[in-house]
């Protein structure tokens, strides 16, 4: 379970800080995958940041009774003055993971050859994203926060982020955050509608996919 506790978020801006959560409450079962929806700017990245522990709330809690992955597409989740192999050892010895069985997954899934051995600062978008998602793939998660990352990279990639994806959700739980419905529908049973600070949850993506297109 991922269960947000009355979180408050709130960014400074030039006119003056920017609420995006206030006082938001909702849980995230096991095994309930869950789309996403919502306008640009409604905070569904900042959701995927907060519950993966990658950003605090300002006030409230994320209480995580499973392991989380970070956002997959979130390039924060590589350190960007280390090469690939080093991000890769690290995340490693984090998780009390073999560094030398993620390395193998990781170089053969993100299919970037020797750049594995430079700076990811030094990396393509798609490049970090290709790592990110293989890194977050290589290790078994509870749960595997995502957004819009199986989009990236020509469609021999895309079938394979695909199908180590579908491998993975015999034993885990997704949130996906997508402009996709293709995507959504594949992948979610259930979703939500993020709006003005608030996730209205619909126990069937289809119900909505009908009450956003009504109110966007």
């Amino acid at each position: 379970m991922i269960r947000l506790v009355n979180v408050e978020k709130t960014y400074p801006t030039r006119t003056g800080p920017k609420t995006v959560f206030s006082g938001l409450s909702y849980d995230f079962p096991r095994g309930e995958n869950t789309g996403i929806l919502g306008p640009n700017g409604a905070g569904k990245s900042t959701l995927m940041r907060l519950l993966s522990g990658a950003e605090l709330p300002d006030r409230g809690r994320v209480e995580r009774g499973a392991q989380v992955s970070w956002p997959l597409g979130f390039a924060g989740g590589l350190h960007g003055s280390l090469t690939g192999r080093e991000n890769v050892a690290f995340v490693s010895r984090l998780y009390g993971k073999d560094y030398g069985e993620i390395l193998d997954f990781v170089e053969d899934f993100a299919e970037i050859g020797r750049n594995m051995a430079n700076e990811v600062k030094t990396y393509s978008s798609g490049m970090k994203a290709r790592v990110a998602f293989g890194l977050s793939m290589a290790i078994n998660f509870d749960y595997y926060l995502i957004d819009e990352v199986i989009a990236v990279g020509d469609a021999s990639f895309k079938r394979k982020c695909r199908q180590v994806l579908d491998d993975r959700l015999g034993s885990a739980t997704v949130i996906l955050v997508s402009h996709s419905a293709g995507l959504l529908r594949e992948f979610c049973e259930t979703g939500c509608v993020l709006e003005g600070g608030r996730l209205r949850r619909f126990n069937r993506i289809e119900d909505a996919f009908s009450y956003y297109e009504r109110t966007s």
